[in-house]
């Protein structure tokens, strides 16, 4: 029986998952694969909740391949060398897997079929992740673009491939010699998951569930009014169901669309949900073009800026005991979730660079540690955003006020009282301003920490004493 080898990566779903199609349409029987890293204890870019998550999304997959007669095969160890050895035991004769946007996945592709072609194996990548990969978007003359808007144009003119069904069959399951990890738990790489913590549920069903409740319910029309306001349901917050491909980008693009075409009302909000699956794309445009800027500012203008960031500050603004609601709100969310509201996000980043004086890369790097949606190209591109060091960013000069941001996003308090039972009693007037110097809101909650004022001027000065100094 002829065997080919699907190699899964961040792509557990059986509907509309194009390399997996392709396998299939090989006419070889299909053996499904995931390779476990190996690190143990500690991870700069990773955590337990992710993990957890990523835990759940294996068994998931596991199961649905059960329903096909199929059987994941589970590997841990280095990618490359592990899939050699199995396509080695069950003499496949080809490896498919879907491409990976991250600078980190095309180099271990890169690795593969090298070691495809010397072994006499074909190596065959897909486009998945994305509606348009980076070089399909670009300017007329022929470069990456730097700036979103007219990135956006050209990306919303392309034409949008359409989504296949599900796959019906694998073939059959491998034979019971070939071995298998057992699905994975958090103790796998030496983890557990912290206390209270409630992470949504993982696999394709309810992801697709998710994306049911968003594209069909009222939240996709009135995106564009309430997707800013944190305390609402307005948001998507299907970014984890992308982030591990529990959901075709190509159906979920295709079923708004259709959505909007069906019901003139919530065209508008339709047009801003896929403007931000653009921005997506960008980011990861711009980390493929300039994957330099994992490790400096895409703008080197700043690159002599100064980040005095002082001892102890840090810990405060991760364990939200800033003394600002709405920062803190924002850090007890993520450490009790896995997931921020994205203008919260916005708020606490620039809160960490402006008011708090750390380089981005710092919170970049915690964000990615307890973010279960963190996407490497869309986190990078977002701290630099907020630090004003990025493409397309915010000025340095634009310094979000957290008092005033929380006024026109938050104005009843309702988000900053879910998050802060110790503010529940507060008045709502009260959390709109800053309490007397010196002063903390109530007994319990510290006082802010640093005055916004004088902390924008001392950026202001950081950012005109750095510019240009290269």
């Amino acid at each position: 029986m002829r065997t080919v080898l699907f190699w899964f990566r961040r792509d557990f779903r059986l509907t509309d998952n194009v390399g997996l199609q392709r396998a299939v349409e090989s006419g070889a029987r299909v053996v499904p694969v995931y390779v476990l890293s190996d690190w143990k204890d500690e991870h700069g870019w990773t955590g337990p909740k992710r993990q957890h998550f990523l835990c759940g999304c294996i068994e998931s997959l596991s199961r649905n391949l059960e329903t096909l007669g199929s059987r994941l095969i589970i590997r841990s160890g280095k990618a490359v060398s592990e899939l050699m050895k199995l396509a080695e035991e069950v003499k496949a004769e080809a490896i498919y897997f879907n491409r990976d946007p991250d600078p980190f996945g095309k180099q271990v592709e890169a690795q593969l079929a090298a070691q495809c072609e010397s072994a006499g194996l074909r190596c065959e990548s897909h486009k998945d992740a994305v509606l348009h990969e980076s070089a399909e978007v670009l300017t007329g003359t022929g470069g990456p673009y730097r700036v979103y808007t007219p990135y956006s144009k050209n990306w919303l003119a392309l034409e949008k491939q359409k989504p296949q069904g599900k796959v019906k069959s694998l073939g059959p399951a491998a034979e019971t010699a070939v071995t298998s990890l057992p699905v994975p738990t958090l103790a796998h790489w030496g983890w557990t998951l912290p206390e209270g913590v409630k992470l949504p549920e993982p696999g394709e069903r309810a992801a697709r569930e998710r994306m049911k409740q968003f594209v069909e319910g009222p939240r996709i029309g009135l995106y564009g009014q309430q997707r800013d306001v944190p305390s609402i349901h307005g948001t998507s917050t299907i970014s984890p169901d992308l982030r591990f491909g529990l959901i075709s980008i190509r159906e979920l693009y295709w079923r708004v669309k259709e959505r909007a075409l069906a019901d003139a009302p919530v065209a508008d909000g339709a047009l801003k949900y896929v403007k931000e699956l653009a921005w997506r794309e960008f980011y990861m445009a711009l980390l493929h073009f300039y994957p330099e800027v994992l490790e400096r500012d895409f703008n080197p203008d700043y690159a002599a800026v100064e980040w005095p960031g002082r001892e102890g500050a840090f810990e405060r603004w991760a364990e939200g005991r800033t003394g600002f609601p709405i920062v803190d709100s924002g850090m007890r969310q993520l450490v009790q979730t896995g997931w921020m509201h994205n203008r919260v996000r916005m708020i606490v980043a620039m809160f960490l660079t402006k008011d708090l004086h750390f380089h981005w890369k710092v919170g970049e790097q915690f964000f990615h540690q307890h973010l279960i949606d963190a996407e490497i190209a869309c986190n990078n591109g977002g701290w630099q955003w907020s630090a004003g060091t990025g493409a397309d960013a915010a000025p340095y000069f634009r310094i979000q006020n957290p008092w005033s941001q929380t006024k026109r996003y938050d104005p009843e308090g309702i988000y900053i009282r879910k998050w802060l039972p110790e503010l529940r009693e507060v008045s709502p007037a009260r959390l709109l301003e800053p309490p007397a110097p010196g002063l903390a809101l109530v007994s319990g909650y510290p006082a802010p920490m640093v005055d916004h004022t004088q902390e924008r001027d001392r950026t202001m000065a950081r950012f005109a004493a750095g510019k240009g100094k290269r």
